[in-house]
């Protein structure tokens, strides 16, 4: 019996998701346990990769698949599959074969490139790279084409839909009311924090850390955790999605805060249905906004809360009995919640981590528009930190070297951690509405039944929804960033008693 056109579709889409997790492999294993000598052929096999699997998604066969498909008897999900393929097809479609083999040699050099650079303290060795593939992205911009700025074009790539104008619109709303809200607290008196720099060995803090991932649901016979220079998650298919963390000895919050937020992203990816829809959009994450509303919503909404240390502190202080003998939960909880400008974006608190995205997205917008050049990209960085955050880095370490992602080319990819923020209060807004014992669940660690909400409510659609319409669904409307102000004020308002 000859197979459907849909089945055969499906069997298209599984290889080109082998090609794809086998290069998540490979990545993977270069930031994690790769030998410093693999680098030169690790990039080839990437970029031989990205190649193949490009060249297995925009092969005429499967655009006659995709129109052929469509006749057949389907589900409601099987054709959703087939428009949002068909859409992504379109895009592919338009690249040529030898852009995109050039973009994949040269981002496959750029992590080697970025690491160097980054440990060596010098921009200027990561600079000839980033040229190279800023230019490609100024390119890439032009094969795609955009209505009204080239930054469109390479941001649908993260949050389909997502535009300049919708971008500039939010960060309006976060300089004329967040940035107010900032200033107000910076001139309270500061919450202790000099026990989150006292001596945690590492071994005991993993211990912790693990224990409070597996509360959150993160199936680690599903997964593994690993030590990255920049923490990250990966998928590599049904049952194995990874996270990989960063640590110091002597800065409790690198750790244990990496760890919620990438297992976060983590419980997205293993709640998926990956396995009945592998290599389909109703088997992968809606967006990269989204995906970051889930790791920010347990590390931030969850982690970050008062209910979560009056339940988990006196097991923390147990296992840190010296540093934190003379600390009470109280003063735990708005330790781990100082607000104060900082260098570090994965460090900053939930409130000034918002400029930190806002300077990447002008840095990001300016280099594609052609207004601003790669060469200028530490100065014009280090004064918008100066300008928003009153700091200015002293090093490109601690500055404009400091983020993995211009290495890979992700350009448009910044936006989505404030946009991800944004959604998670959104969420955490409905999520209370239908779950009124919310914050006795974190006090006693009853995640499963935020984890169920968020996968009935959220993992299980997959692609089948845009973000607007997935917000509608969840909250009664599309983006609104009253939610996050009013979830702001409240939390930091008792804070510092404002």
């Amino acid at each position: 019996m000859s197979q459907s056109k849909y089945d055969l579709y499906k069997k298209q889409m599984g290889k080109v998701a082998d090609l794809s997790n086998a290069g998540a492999v490979l990545s993977w294993d270069q930031q994690t346990y790769m030998p410093k000598n693999g680098a030169e052929f690790r990039g080839q096999q990437l970029a031989t990769l990205q190649t193949m699997a490009h060249e297995q998604f925009v092969l005429e066969d499967l655009g006659s698949l995709l129109d052929s498909a469509t006749n057949e008897n389907l589900t409601e999900d099987q054709k959703v599959n087939l428009k949002i393929t068909k859409k992504d097809f379109e895009r592919k479609k338009k690249y040529p074969h030898e852009f995109v083999e050039e973009m994949a040699n040269v981002t496959a050099s750029g992590f080697s490139a970025w690491h160097e650079a980054r440990t060596k303290n010098d921009f200027k060795i990561f600079q000839p790279v980033l040229e190279k593939i800023v230019e490609l992205k100024r390119k890439e911009a032009k094969i795609l084409g955009y209505a009204e700025h080239p930054y469109d074009a390479l941001m649908e790539d993260y949050e389909p839909g997502l535009t300049v104008k919708k971008v500039d619109e939010v960060f309006t709303d976060v300089k004329n009311q967040l940035f107010p809200f900032l200033k107000t607290i910076l001139a309270k008196p500061k919450s202790r924090v000099d026990f989150i720099s006292r001596h945690y060995p590492k071994d005991k803090q993993w211990a912790f850390s693990e224990k409070m991932v597996r509360k959150m649901g993160y199936n680690f016979d599903g997964g593994r955790a690993d030590f990255a220079p920049h923490p990250f998650c990966t998928t590599f298919g049904p049952g194995d999605v990874r996270i990989t963390i960063r640590a110091s000895e002597d800065y409790y919050n690198e750790m244990f805060f990496a760890a919620i937020h990438e297992a976060g992203h983590g419980l997205y990816e293993q709640g998926l249905p990956m396995r009945e829809q592998y290599g389909l959009p109703m088997g992968s994450a809606l967006s990269l906004a989204f995906h970051e509303s889930q790791s920010r919503f347990w590390e931030n909404n969850v982690a970050r809360s008062r209910p979560y240390w009056v339940g988990n502190f006196p097991e923390l202080q147990k296992e840190f009995p010296e540093s934190l003998k003379d600390v009470s939960a109280e003063e735990f909880y708005k330790g781990v919640n100082l607000v104060e400008p900082s260098f570090i974006r994965v460090e900053a608190d939930e409130l000034t981590y918002h400029a930190h995205v806002y300077i990447r997205y002008l840095i990001e917008k300016a280099l594609i528009e052609g207004s601003l050049e790669v060469s200028q990209v530490p100065q014009f960085w280090n004064d918008r930190y100066e300008e928003y955050l009153g700091i200015r880095p002293k090093s490109d370490a601690e500055g404009c070297l400091q983020d993995v992602h211009w290495s890979y080319g992700s350009f448009g990819y910044f936006p989505t951690y404030s946009l991800g923020s944004f959604y998670s209060a959104q969420i955490e807004a409905a999520m209370r509405k239908a779950i009124p014992s919310f914050d006795r669940e974190v006090e006693t660690g009853k995640f499963p039944i935020l984890l169920k909400w968020l996968r009935e409510n959220i993992h299980i659609h997959g692609r089948k929804y845009n973000s607007e319409e997935l917000l509608t669904r969840i909250s009664g409307s599309g983006l609104k960033f009253s939610y996050f102000m009013d979830y702001a004020r409240k939390k930091y308002g008792e804070i510092y008693g404002i």
